[in-house]
């Protein structure tokens, strides 16, 4: 029976809601972040906040959570040539991909992940990714992440899980899950305080949050929360 957990924590939407999913479920939570020279390297700074409130507001999981990690990771940017670490648009690649996909960017948050769960003594890693919702990210695809947790526990011959909360489900069930495990007060902290935008838009405010409202990840989460309402009406 597994007790604890580290929760791959950006401070977006996603991992917010995977969060609360492992307060709810191991005894003992630590967070890891990573500066990779993100353009919207705003998540940094709200990450910290929504940890905040989260022990402020949720007592019943105040006492679960543990230490926040983050991770200096700028040679991921200095290799990726993509829109999320370079100021360029949003675009569609040749090999089919976004060109906001960062190669080796989970493979990376993992492996290092499993370094510090093995240090702390934590059992389980919690990431985020989803094969339902996204944006053909190969390094999101359960595939991947079930080759990844062998790699690791054979790697630090220590039997680690990953776990990947999000995986089957699309952006409208995320909201759900994230109302099933924290109620309103929960939902809307993750509106006012997450943030997902990639061009880092903290100015404009919409009913499912901040963000520029046209990139990728601000349509994804605008359509899974219209999405959420319509089937709750």
């Amino acid at each position: 029976m597994h007790t604890t957990a580290l929760v791959l924590f950006s401070g977006g939407q996603d991992s917010a809601t995977c969060l609360a999913h492992a307060l709810e479920k191991y005894q003992r939570v630590e967070t890891v972040g990573f500066d990779y020279g993100q353009r919207h390297s705003v998540e940094l700074q709200v990450r910290l906040k929504v940890l905040a409130k989260l022990r402020a507001q949720f007592p019943q999981w105040a006492g679960k959570l543990g230490q926040d990690h983050l991770l200096d990771l700028a040679v991921l940017g200095q290799v990726s040539e993509t829109s999320l670490t370079r100021e360029m648009a949003f675009s569609m690649e040749h090999s089919g991909l976004p060109n906001t996909f960062v190669p080796g960017r989970n493979l990376m948050f993992v492996t290092l992940a499993a370094a510090i769960a093995y240090r702390r003594g934590l059992e389980v890693i919690v990431t985020g990714v989803c094969e339902t919702d996204f944006s053909g990210y190969p390094d999101c695809r359960d595939d991947t992440m079930k080759a990844m947790q062998l790699a690791v526990s054979l790697g630090m011959d220590r039997r680690f899980l990953i776990e990947t909360p999000l995986m089957w489900i699309d952006k409208a069930a995320t909201w759900q899950l994230a109302q099933d495990l924290g109620g309103e007060r929960l939902v809307n902290l993750i509106v006012e305080d997450t943030h997902t935008c990639y061009l880092g838009d903290r100015e404009h405010r919409h009913e499912w949050g901040y963000g520029c409202g046209q990139c990728p990840a601000c349509e994804l989460r605008r359509r899974g929360w219209e999405r959420w309402h319509e089937a709750s009406a």
